[in-house]
């Protein structure tokens, strides 16, 4: 009936897939996604305290791995300052993400319904899509650097770091989608 309606397949696949299979001879709808500006709010807060997290979890890592190395004249200031700056911003940041993430998580353990949350789950695709480009950039540049002849101690020790905490969001948020798909 319905593509004699002028439905499209795609369009009947998922309009009947919206719904169960008929129990008992009656057929009940499929729970949906939501959408709530809570959730927009909540999420995207978490997005930008992990982007700022990363971002100085690098930077830091990046300071401190040239300052082992000595590669760096420290005459000049900006590079403790810059070391600084990655602290402040980890003594703030890194408490309220893990606060946030774990509020968000006992709402989820209490309302495991709140996993099909539409907004959850872009900002997690979108999260995971940051690392994936993260990693493989990560890699590009290695093998420039190798190919270059600038395949250093130093600049291994800066991409395995860009690869670690790449990869270790990119495996948190992964297995989170997956959790909040099960049934």
């Amino acid at each position: 009936m319905l593509r004699s309606a002028g439905w499209q397949a795609g369009d009947i696949r998922r309009a009947l897939g919206a719904w169960g299979d008929p129990a008992f001879g009656l057929a009940v709808p499929r729970p949906a996604a939501h959408v709530s500006a809570r959730d927009a709010f909540t999420y995207g807060l978490m997005f930008t305290a992990l982007a700022m997290l990363v971002w100085h979890i690098d930077a830091l890592g990046f300071d401190l791995i040239d300052r082992a190395w000595g590669a760096e004249d420290y005459s000049y200031d900006w590079r403790s300052r810059s070391i600084r700056w990655s602290v402040a911003v980890l003594v703030v940041v890194a408490p309220a993400f893990l606060w946030l993430n774990r509020a968000e998580a006992a709402r989820l353990a209490a309302d495991p319904a709140r996993s099909r949350s539409a907004i959850r789950k872009w900002f997690a695709f979108v999260t995971l899509y940051l690392a994936a480009l993260g990693m493989v950039g990560d890699m590009i540049a290695t093998v420039y650097a190798f190919l270059n002849g600038d395949l250093t101690a130093q600049f291994l020790a800066k991409a395995a770091l860009v690869l670690l905490t790449a990869g270790l969001v990119f495996l948190y948020y992964r297995a989170d989608l997956r959790q909040g798909d099960e049934p």
